[in-house]
């Protein structure tokens, strides 16, 4: 969010099983008991109560495939998270319980990881710039190892992660139906199927593969209307439930890297750095506000180009990228559109639309320029 740009929707594309013969014969093992759109459901629910999957590893490859202009962001061969906004890429990921999470994103020459130990800190570990940021959680905070790897990993998504924000979006005016049958990394699944009806979203359908045994997400594809092929796409080409080994939640900076300590949520220049209330969003007036619902949801946020660039000035940027760079290139192929509102300029991708008034405002929504605009006018 405070790079003002739509980096939630990250997609994953989760491998096939194989061609012909193969494929056959996976289809050929015993189906799963036939569950309704409405059961399906209420398990996930449920699940969702546990707020972190069971203790589980595996492999995950993304796919965004956005149609977005070049941007200026590190090559498909990168560890940055700013990566993931294209091409596939793979991550790494081991749930352990109790706040203990870790994330994996290798490059060819180069490796980011988060590691949460479950012990009140995390870490970050940057191979390029042979960095180690250590993350300190305030005595008395609650937050999930999951939730501070958002925070700290903003482009890096699970199909846990993605499916939550799907089925919020689904609870009202979407259709669901289920299709069995289907096998994500050699697990068989349900996978419902949920088709928008707002006329104003850019979503055509999204289809959550569900593990047939714990519910838990193993794939979710995201199709923006009038493709065959998802624009986003996220999930497991192997996973096994079961217990991590706990050196996997362990980190020590190696010899002469640079280690530098900040603390969620306390009061500092770095704080908003893991989703504190504190620094360019801390005025009421000018936090993020939301209008719509579902998938017709649309976000509204001051925002300023001049100001990203002032609070990325003077940072180490070891990840590759620079979001005002990434703005900027964003905006060369926008296109000027005015009305009662005022005038600005609109930047629309497969599934996400921008638009970033001369007024100083940026509104962003799966959802048509025009729907953006119409928002607009409600100041």
């Amino acid at each position: 969010m405070r790079w003002g740009v739509p980096v939630a929707a990250i997609a994953v594309v989760g491998a096939a099983v194989g061609a012909g013969p193969v494929i056959a014969a996976v289809q050929g093992d015993p189906s799963l008991p036939d569950r309704t759109a409405e059961q399906l459901l209420a398990e996930v629910a449920k699940a969702a109560h546990d707020r972190q999957p069971p203790a589980m590893s595996g492999t995950l490859v993304e796919t965004a495939s956005l149609g977005l202009p070049s941007l200026p962001i590190p090559g498909g061969t990168s560890s940055s998270p700013l990566s993931l906004l294209s091409g596939s890429h793979t991550i790494r990921v081991w749930y352990g319980g109790d706040g203990r999470v870790r994330l994996a994103l290798p490059g060819q020459m180069s490796e980011t990881d988060f590691i949460s130990t479950g012990k009140g800190e995390a870490w970050v570990w940057e191979s390029t710039s042979n960095t180690a940021t250590r993350f300190k959680l305030p005595a008395g905070a609650k937050a999930t190892g999951l939730e501070t790897a958002h925070s700290a990993l903003p482009t890096a998504t699970t199909p846990n992660e993605l499916a939550a924000h799907a089925l919020k979006a689904a609870e009202t005016n979407t259709a669901v139906t289920v299709e069995n049958g289907q096998h994500i990394a050699g697990r068989a699944a349900y996978q419902l199927v949920l088709t928008p009806k707002d006329s104003s979203s850019l979503v055509k359908e999204v289809k959550l593969a569900l593990d047939g045994e714990t519910y838990v997400p193993l794939r979710v594809q995201v199709f923006a209307k009038g493709a065959a092929e998802p624009a986003f796409e996220v999930g497991f080409t192997q996973v096994t439930f079961s217990a991590p080994a706990p050196e996997n939640f362990a980190f020590t900076p190696p010899a002469g890297a640079k280690v530098e300590e900040k603390t969620i949520g306390a009061a500092g220049k770095d704080s908003h750095e893991l989703g504190a209330d504190h620094g360019p969003l801390a005025k009421e007036a000018d936090k993020p506000r939301m209008s719509g619902s579902g998938w017709g949801t649309i976000v509204q946020m001051p925002f300023s180009i001049d100001d990203l660039a002032k609070q990325e000035a003077g940072r180490e940027n070891g990840r590759g990228g620079d979001p005002a760079q990434m703005v900027n290139s964003l905006l060369k192929s926008a296109k000027q559109v005015s009305g009662p509102w005022g005038s600005g300029r609109v930047v629309q991708s497969k599934l996400v639309s921008a638009l970033l008034t001369d007024d100083g405002r940026l509104l962003v929504g799966a959802v048509t320029p025009e729907a953006l605009a119409e928002a607009a006018g409600h100041k």
